[in-house]
């Protein structure tokens, strides 16, 4: 996603047009429920015992979009990389 928005900015170079990569990181939605065909215990598992709070709200990833929306109309935030504070990576995940 990193290299197609990237690409994409340069694409729309002189529109009006603002282009913005959001990467969440562990995040408690619905997501695992369908990855794991509706095997709740399965889904539960991925986000018990993060430390440090837990995983992230969908919530938490909103208030981020909503930051990038509304910068003014000169203003692009090219990119937004958020994790709950227990996590470094996509498998780094720091458990209690």
């Amino acid at each position: 996603m990193h290299g197609y928005t990237r690409a994409l900015r340069h694409d729309l170079q002189g529109r009006p047009i603002r282009i913005t990569n959001v990467a969440p990181g562990i995040v408690h939605t619905d997501f695992s429920r369908v990855r794991f065909k509706g095997d709740d215990a399965k889904a539960d598992a991925i986000y018990e015992d993060v430390a440090m709070g837990g995983p992230m709200r969908p919530e938490d990833v909103a208030d981020c979009i909503l930051f990038a929306l509304t910068r003014p109309p000169n203003v692009n935030v090219d990119e937004i990389v958020v994790m709950a504070l227990a996590q470094t990576s996509g498998g780094n995940i720091l458990r209690e």
